[in-house]
């Protein structure tokens, strides 16, 4: 974890202060000089801050600081071992790198086992020595050891790890612990003050404050948790310490960073205590963590998508690909399908419906809104689950097009629909012009267009030539299926 805090509040302070001083100026001049009774004039609220004192003093002995100790192989190669060349060569770090990959003759270079250290953060959520903090914190850690705000040193063992959401839970043999209260990810709101209490570089609950940026965001290879973004700094030792409110509640688990230096850079995200909960519930029953799995391939709905698919406003998930036998392809879902909710639920990012899927349970039944061909649709759904086969929810990125279509398109033969896997579909031998910009290519398979399957060059044209703006073209590349928005108008 890494992270920085560069915040505007103070100038928001003194604008609002400003603001009070303007408000009670300008009623004084107003009652000075009216004609009859004066109007009171009306003070602008103040700006109050939360005593982060109290909350830290409260919460602070709940917070513990995690050291892990582990081992790394690492290569025995020698720079020392070109006999001969000077080291100011040019060539001689191409030949110590060919060395130190091949070793001695050809062989593969000697390794050994060499410490590894580490530190974060963790909090204790049952009297009992039950902890929360990230599974990045203790991965392959042979040995963890746990520190109090007291002094006191406990070794840990680690009951579960979930890499899917970064929790792990931990256990220490002490009784009557202080705990921290569990808050409402749901009740929290954007512009919220929030803190963190950790131990960023090692220095033992420092505490860090902000506001809440934003919610339920997706982020890449995260699929399984709808992050909570703040401005609070997080640096590395923060990971798996408490993001607390105002009400001393624990909100989330500090996580990650967005950062292009590897230093704070002020966006920082946490996972809901309610996704950490139900991760931690089920590693104290079972010893693991169980997500469910739909079995669809989804990308984002643009705009240029919305306008093909006949949608009110660019937001679902646009399903690219359906899992064969999968309890997406059991429910009836198809390639072209936009979904837009589940169990009544929103989905205006395509990210949302992994996040969403994957906090349910194996086995669960689901409730599909769904967009087809121009009109609304309600699919059920039978969640599989996804420690049995990989999970395939995939978020791919749409390709931007623009003006007429351009293909040159051939029928597919028997022999290309083997190798593709497909029943039908038409090779693109050359793109041109606008499917070319959108990112089509010589030896894509086209499967669909605005979802209809792509069976002869003749429909294609008909297609396009009702079309108004766009249209969204489903291809399959190298055993990859993507939808390819191409603008026509």
């Amino acid at each position: 974890m890494n992270v920085r805090l560069n915040s505007p509040r103070a100038l928001v302070l003194a604008l609002s202060a400003a603001g009070v001083i303007g408000a009670v100026g300008a009623g004084a001049y107003t009652s000075a000089n009216a004609v009859g009774s004066p109007t009171p004039a009306v003070a602008a609220p103040m700006v109050t801050m939360p005593d982060f004192s109290a909350i830290t003093t409260r919460n602070g002995p709940a917070v513990v600081n995690i050291s892990v100790t582990g081992t790394m192989k690492t290569s025995m190669e020698g720079v020392a071992g070109i006999p001969g060349m000077d080291p100011d060569d040019p060539m001689f770090e191409f030949f110590r790198r060919f060395q130190g990959q091949m070793g001695p003759r050809g062989k593969q270079p000697l390794q050994r086992e060499m410490p590894v250290r580490g530190q974060g953060s963790g909090f204790i959520v049952s009297a009992d020595g039950i902890i929360l903090t990230n599974a990045h914190v203790v991965k392959d850690a042979k040995e963890v050891t746990v520190k109090l705000t007291d002094r006191r040193e406990f070794r840990a063992k680690v009951l579960g790890s979930d890499e899917k959401t970064d929790i792990a839970v931990l256990k220490i043999d002490a009784k009557n612990l202080p705990t921290l209260s569990l808050g409402n990810t749901k009740e929290l709101k954007p512009g919220e003050w929030v803190l963190a209490i950790g131990s960023p570089f090692g220095f033992e609950n420092t505490v860090t404050a902000g506001v809440v940026s934003a919610k339920g965001r997706s982020l890449p290879d995260d699929s399984y948790v709808p992050f909570i973004q703040t401005d609070v700094a997080i640096n590395p030792g923060n990971s798996g310490g408490p993001l607390i409110n105002t009400r001393g509640e624990v909100v989330g688990i500090n996580s990650q960073i967005y950062s292009r230096s590897g230093g704070y850079q002020g966006v920082s995200f946490a996972i809901p205590i309610d996704v950490a909960i139900q991760v931690k519930d089920q590693i104290v029953a079972t010893g693991r963590a169980s997500h469910a799995r739909l079995g669809v391939a989804v990308q984002e709905v643009n705009q240029t998508f919305a306008d093909s698919f006949k949608l009110d406003k660019p937001e679902g998930a646009l399903v690219s690909n359906v899992e064969k036998g999968g309890p997406a392809d059991q429910a009836g879902l198809r390639s072209g399908d936009v979904i837009r909710k589940v169990d009544g639920e929103p989905i205006v990012s395509s990210g949302d419906l992994p996040a969403l899927i994957g906090q349910k349970k194996p086995g669960t039944k689901i409730t599909l809104d769904v967009w087809r061909q121009g009109a609304r649709q309600e699919l059920s759904a039978k969640l599989g689950d996804a420690s049995e086969k990989a999970n395939a929810v995939a978020k791919n990125d749409e390709r931007a097009g623009g003006g007429k279509l351009g293909l040159a398109l051939r029928p597919l033969q028997p022999q290309e629909k083997r190798e593709a896997a497909v029943e039908s579909g038409l090779l693109i031998e050359d793109a041109g012009g606008p499917a070319a910009l959108a990112g089509v290519q010589a030896g894509d398979v086209l499967l669909a267009i605005n979802g209809t399957p792509a069976k002869s060059i003749e429909q294609v044209r008909e297609v396009v030539g009702k079309a108004d703006k766009s249209i969204a073209l489903l291809i399959q590349r190298d055993g990859d299926r993507i939808f390819v928005p191409v603008r026509i108008g």
